[in-house]
């Protein structure tokens, strides 16, 4: 009864759940060993007078299932080879056990290549005698746990060699009662894992264009088909600046005077009317002064005839007093040096600077 339950149990731990293969490599593997065995005790029981010549090469084929990589399944048959002893009556006897195994293993890496194992599971035995030199032939079966431990070396992803212990307990021939066996196995391994590890995917690299030619990649280029004359920005927006326009004003004033003379608004109409048609332009009216004189008293004269170009601009023709400043400079921007009379007459002038018109945009 009590083998029938160990059977139960270990089939059931077995039973399949989810398991998927590592890196392409498949969960089955195959393998076999070779070794030495070890029946304990071997020629001191009561029917035992002195020991024969023991066969111990033992040897085992198997199949594993991994559920992960830490943790399988292994079914398979093992011979544990044979030990002899003669009894009281001078008979040479001899034992050997073979049979089925199942059990669970468990894996440790610890380098790159290395791992540990442990192991348990069951081992359901035939126990028997080769019936020679006038013996009686015995034969016996039954289920014996084991336990085992190992150290493991890939040799490749799919071939694995392992030195292995395992300890048998129970090993009994219960039918005539002449043998309570325990046995320590010693020995080599070799298996092979199917499958083969995937290939990682190759890295491409990114292909960057800059399909508008403006020096901003594609990938970053919020305005694209941006022309390629163009400056652009950080994220390859074309550039603009405001265009500035120059008047010319022939304001025309008394002697010492910044009183501007009738005669010479039509050029400062002419400039309202340009600054109506773009209403975000603003004007600078700067006022300069020619050679001659006290440059303090020429500084102060061109600032007032320049405000006065101003005030006509936005009490006659309506422009907003936040769209016109003014400004004297005097004698210090000089367009001919000297004070001859044709430098006098040049350098002696009011001009309109406008600016915020329209954009453009900044080229390369």
């Amino acid at each position: 009864m009590m083998n029938n339950t160990l059977k139960a149990v270990l089939l059931t731990s077995m039973l399949p759940f989810a398991a998927s293969a590592a890196d392409g490599m498949s969960p089955w593997y195959v393998g076999g060993g070779v070794g030495i065995n070890n029946y304990q005790p071997n020629c001191d029981q009561k029917t035992m007078r002195s020991c024969g010549e023991d066969d111990p090469y033992a040897w085992d084929v198997f199949a594993g299932y991994l559920f992960n990589d830490y943790f399988g399944a292994e079914l398979g048959y093992r011979d544990l080879g044979r030990a002899q002893w003669v009894d009281y009556s001078n008979k040479l006897n001899d034992v050997g056990a073979k049979g089925m195994n199942l059990g669970l293993v468990a894996f440790w890496p610890f380098a790159s290549k290395w791992s540990l194992s442990a192991e348990a599971g069951a081992f359901n035995y035939i126990i028997s005698n080769n019936k020679q030199w006038g013996t009686e032939y015995y034969s016996d079966n039954g289920v014996a746990p084991y336990v085992g431990a190992g150290i493991g070396y890939n040799i490749t992803d799919n071939l694995k060699l392992q030195a292995k212990y395992r300890r048998y307990e129970n090993l009994d021939e219960d039918k005539w009662k002449t043998l309570e066996m325990e046995s320590n196995y010693w020995g080599l391994e070799l298996s092979y894992r199917f499958g083969s590890k995937a290939k990682p995917a190759p890295v491409v690299a990114p292909i960057v264009t800059d399909s508008d030619n403006d020096g901003v990649n594609d990938d970053m280029d919020q305005c694209p088909n941006t022309p390629s004359t163009h400056k652009v920005d950080a994220n390859g927006c074309t550039i603009y600046q405001l265009t500035e326009d120059k008047f010319d004003i022939e304001a025309k004033f008394d002697n010492n005077s910044a009183t501007v003379k009738q005669d010479s608004y039509q050029d400062i109409k002419e400039l309202a009317d340009y600054m109506n048609t773009h209403p975000n332009a603003e004007v600078t009216i700067s006022g300069h002064a020619s050679n001659t004189g006290k440059a303090d008293y020429n500084m102060a004269l061109s600032e007032r005839r320049a405000m006065s170009v101003a005030e006509i601009l936005i009490d006659k023709y309506g422009i907003a007093p936040n769209r016109v400043s003014a400004k004297g400079y005097g004698i210090t921007q000089p367009l001919i040096e000297g004070n001859s009379r044709e430098a006098n007459q040049a350098n002696r002038r009011i001009e309109a600077h406008v600016t915020g018109t329209e954009k453009t945009p900044v080229l390369k």
